[in-house]
């Protein structure tokens, strides 16, 4: 599994129940939105136009699909029994807007909204109303943000329960498959599909993973003479087809602008990119051992924030082996083992004096939520006494716990008390030395719920659209306090209880 699913339904009746009282400071005009579009660091992998470009200016008057047809609007991974949400989330919005939204989404933002944001990538929900039955919009902006996160998997699985062989999906589909390493199924894949031209790279890449040298070789010639491929790629392609004639040359300059295919060539010709400042959907080269441990160490924390891995494969990667150097991420490595070897002898007294340089470890590298998936449970069952218990429950509650370790002990100080009241969905205590954020999440949590300036989406059927919106608030942390404090009324009162009580312990306990 790639993501936590919702743990709380909607509410049976939520759309006739919800406040339609609206509050419009602040409220974003959806035609304001700024223009996005698709990663551009996809190759140029095929020449075929898209399918729905039109080849003439005759207007047609209706639209015939096959009675399997499915639309790709409509495609996911999780059905509504896990993920709880109606299959009309998206109602009457816009399909333009919510693609937007979509791609607005922070790469690396609030741990609960990457989670909850993965979840509805991936849910099977109805396409909006005014999506055409051949659309693909909100698919493939669903997948670019996987894409930009990383989340290379399940955008993978997402694509393949779809039809990767449309242009504009195969294109993402095939870069997929080159940065996970399965180049000879992309390959495959678009030799066997006609309806599918590949460009010349993209071609004289695949005759030389087959094994057909000499067509490559021709390819590139016909490509050069045609003004198909351009110096550079030319030159990169060659070294890529014979690399013997290069020897002794200087290696070629960094790219940052590298696509997956280019990034191929380079591993294949011993000249492997350094990933620290590529996109995200390059880091996954770099988890493998043929990296170096440093590279993987890298990969796995930035992979880690942006929810694109679970925490056991950054927790097997951080503790693979012995760091045999000091500082930066050699010293998260050190603290980090000497804690999980403290907890594996089952010793109290080490893990009490362990616990809080992993803690600051792991918050150096904004690893927090990650690191209590992993030991909270742990954490919990060892007597720890002090300040280390304080602090084994404060990672408790970062963790899927949070509710238990709240019911379960007694708040030893002011903030303790506040989470606690955060994790059972209670009205905290009033505290005039509160700071604005804190005040904004309390107002969150009070007994009864304040109007929210989202009200309106929900009362004209557009709560995928609200929801999205107020995810881009949370998973920034909620800079503004009315922003805040509606964004998380809003899931409040669409019972999505789970989600809003992690977003609000998560801003409340992970802030500098």
């Amino acid at each position: 599994m790639w993501i936590d699913p919702i743990k709380t339904p909607l509410l049976a009746g939520l759309l006739g129940g919800v406040m339609a009282v609206g509050v419009v400071h602040g409220q974003e005009n959806a035609r304001d939105l700024p223009p996005l579009g698709t990663p551009d660091w996809l190759s140029d992998a095929i020449t075929r136009p898209h399918a729905n470009v039109a080849t003439d200016a005759s207007v047609p008057t209706v639209t015939v699909l096959p009675l399997d047809a499915v639309q790709l609007d409509a495609v996911g991974l999780l059905p509504a029994s896990i993920t709880g949400l109606p299959r009309d989330l998206w109602g009457a919005s816009e399909t333009t807007v919510l693609a937007d939204l979509l791609r607005r989404q922070p790469i690396q933002g609030l741990p609960a909204m990457q989670s909850f944001t993965e979840t509805l990538a991936l849910a099977e929900l109805d396409p909006p109303r005014d999506a055409p039955p051949e659309g693909a919009d909100l698919f493939l902006a669903r997948v670019d943000m996987l894409l930009a996160r990383g989340a290379l998997d399940p955008a993978q699985a997402l694509m393949e329960r779809a039809d990767p062989t449309l242009p504009a999906i195969f294109r993402r589909w095939f870069d997929v498959s080159l940065l996970t390493d399965h180049s000879e199924r992309a390959c495959s894949a678009m030799n066997a599909n006609p309806d599918i031209a590949p460009t010349f790279p993209a071609r004289i890449f695949c005759l030389a993973r087959g094994g057909d040298w000499s067509a490559a070789a021709l390819s590139l010639g016909t490509g050069e003479a045609l003004g198909r491929i351009t110096e550079e790629e030319a030159d990169l392609i060659a070294r890529f087809l014979d690399p013997e004639l290069f020897e002794g040359e200087p290696p070629l300059p960094q790219d940052p602008t590298l696509t997956p295919l280019e990034f191929q060539m380079r591993v294949g010709i011993a000249e492997r990119p350094d990933a620290t400042d590529l996109p995200l959907a390059f880091v996954h080269a770099d988890l493998s051992a043929l990296a170096g441990w440093r590279a993987q160490l890298d990969a796995a924390e930035r992979l880690t924030r942006s929810g694109a891995i679970e925490p056991q494969q950054w927790l097997a990667i951080y503790t693979a082996r012995s760091p045999s150097a000091s500082g930066a991420v050699w010293d998260r490595v050190a603290a980090v083992q000497a804690l999980d070897t403290a907890l594996l002898a089952g010793d109290a007294v080490e893990t009490s004096n362990r616990l809080g340089p992993a803690w600051r470890a792991v918050e150096e590298a904004g690893l927090e939520v990650a690191f209590a998936d992993i030991y909270a449970e742990r954490l919990l069952r060892t007597p720890l006494v002090g300040e280390a218990g304080i602090l084994a429950r404060r990672v408790g509650l970062l963790s899927p716990l949070y509710e238990q370790v709240a019911q379960s002990a007694v708040a030893q100080n002011a903030e303790e008390r506040f989470a606690f009241a955060i994790a059972q969905g209670l009205p905290p205590e009033p505290d005039t030395a509160l700071d604005a954020t804190a005040r904004a999440l309390a107002a969150a949590f009070a007994e009864d719920l304040p109007p929210h300036r989202y009200s309106d989406y929900v009362a004209q059927n557009r709560l995928g659209e609200a929801l999205l919106r107020a995810s881009v608030v949370l998973g920034r942390g909620g800079t503004d306090a009315n922003d805040l404090t509606d964004a998380l009324v809003l899931f409040r009162s669409v019972g999505l209880e789970d989600v809003a009580r992690r977003a609000a312990l998560q801003i409340h306990l992970m802030r500098g």
